[in-house]
């Protein structure tokens, strides 16, 4: 019976693991219910031994930690109804493993969970090993995307030149959620769906390839490299119990993070959609037969990613969202810290807001820009219009919050979303959703009906996915 279908979704993300239990439900306006869903803080960043305070790096054990923290929590008589797991997670970044040796399962605890073994750590999306120099000495990838810092490929290159004996030490890497598939699915080879490979650079989405013969000149280890799919097709089935899930439960080829987030929120190809959460992206989809002009443009701001059914998302990816928030609340603390006083971040992020809502103009400027952009890696933050009116922490804050969404405008500005043909935009994330000042900000860059609290959520993405594709499909 299709009421009694339950799938797994889960989300690898940057800071937190979710997982959330989806049971279609004909009779329901989006066709399907949330049964459960559980997320736990990952705290996985790690010292990088080889990159130094440039390396953004995460443990892999505290990753699956978190993950079977969620599992735990979920109610485990709906686990044993899943019947398919979709699985998304941080994209660009990177994670090694020795085949076969990747992780051990242990059957002998409460319920039977897999830990890894033979894993590098993961170098996420934020690492900044790669300089623009670097960069430039790479090898002009045949893709519609260039290659930044923080992109697998790229982060490869950098091992190769820097610590070529790290990757000696393994034969197999993938995404975070590439491997997590691999473990569940006992992978020889692990598979990547066009979603992730885009994000790795050197992956042509037209013809669904590596750049094999670019990367095999520049002396570039291609074993490494993972096979192709399409993304929530059917990777393979688990090996083992994992804790109610059944042995030989299907698991989808993993997915980008923004895709399965905008999957489970575009209720119309007319919506856009604005995640606000770490780092920011807004995403439209594009006309139906848009191919990207095949030359990578390192200086636009909008980059084409491959979606579902080889059709592509418009979208601007900041790289300066709530971290920014963070980095200022931080900045404030330590402030306080140095002068004696001891005080909580969230209070100050409290503070800090209310004083803003209060606030509602500011002419002090601020471009927020303390981590670059992808266009634009060399640029930093800056305050400008300055005057002694406007120092009040309403006034910092209020003008910190519209530098956020005036710099995605900046990227990608309303016009062109009309162009597209976009008549909505659907507001979610963790920043927006508890921050007041970057929703009116948004209503105010924006002058489109804007629909907040959409809960746009990555999981529930994933495991839409699976839902709607996975039982129509034989395995890969």
């Amino acid at each position: 019976m299709a009421s009694r279908c339950v799938t797994l979704g889960i989300d690898l993300g940057t800071t937190s693991v979710k997982a959330a239990l989806l049971e279609a439900a004909p009779g329901h306006p989006s066709g399907f219910v949330v049964l459960a869903s559980c997320a736990r803080a990952a705290q996985a960043e790690a010292e990088s031994e080889v990159a130094g305070p440039q390396g953004r790096e995460q443990d892999v054990n505290r990753i699956i930690q978190a993950l079977n923290e969620c599992l735990t929590a979920l109610p485990q008589q709906q686990l044993q109804k899943v019947r398919a797991i979709g699985v998304s997670g941080q994209m660009h970044g990177i994670v090694f493993w020795k085949t076969g040796q990747g992780c051990d399962w242990t059957e002998g605890e409460a319920a039977p969970v897999f830990k890894p073994r033979a894993v590098s750590h993961l170098v996420t999306w934020q690492d900044a090993r790669c300089s623009s120099e670097f960069l430039a000495s790479l090898p002009r990838p045949a893709s519609h995307l260039s290659v930044a810092t923080g992109f697998g490929c790229a982060t490869i290159f950098w091992l190769l030149k820097n610590s070529p004996d790290f990757l000696k030490s393994y034969d197999a890497a993938g995404t975070i959620q590439d491997y997590v598939v691999a473990m569940l699915c006992g992978l020889p080879r692990p598979l990547m769906s066009d979603q992730n490979a885009a994000s790795w650079g050197y992956f042509n989405t037209q013809c669904q390839s590596w750049n094999l013969e670019i990367l095999k000149v520049s002396g570039f280890p291609i074993h490494l490299l993972p096979g192709i799919a399409e993304p929530g097709s059917v990777a393979g089935r688990t090996c083992h119990s994992w804790f109610e899930i059944s042995k030989g439960t299907r698991v989808g080829v993993a997915m980008g993070d923004l895709q399965a987030s905008v999957y489970s929120c575009m209720g119309q190809r007319t919506d856009a959609v604005l995640n606000i959460s770490t780092s920011v992206q807004l995403a439209a989809s594009m006309p139906s037969g848009f191919q990207p002009a095949q030359t990578p443009d390192p200086a636009a701001p909008v980059a084409y990613f491959p979606y579902f059914d080889r059709t592509y998302l418009g979208v601007a990816a900041s790289l300066n969202g709530g971290n920014v928030l963070a980095t200022f609340v931080h900045m404030l603390v330590q402030w306080m810290a140095d002068l004696g006083l001891a005080v909580e971040e969230s209070t100050v992020y409290s503070r800090m807001i209310q004083a803003a809502a209060q606030q509602r103009d500011t002419c002090l400027t601020i471009t927020p820009t303390v981590l670059g952009e992808r266009h634009l890696p060399d640029q930093l933050a800056s305050v400008t219009r300055i005057s002694s009116s406007d120092l009040s922490l309403g006034h910092v804050t209020r003008a910190l919050c519209r530098g956020i969404v005036q710099n995605l405008h900046s990227m990608l500005p309303v016009q062109q979303l009309k162009e597209w043909g976009v008549e909505r935009v659907m507001g979610s994330g963790s920043a927006l959703s508890r921050n007041e000042v970057l929703r009116q900000e948004v209503q105010r860059a924006f002058p489109l009906p804007v629909s907040f609290g959409q809960d746009v959520d990555a999981a529930v993405g994933a495991a839409l996915v699976m839902l709607q594709r996975s039982f129509h499909q034989k395995d890969s």
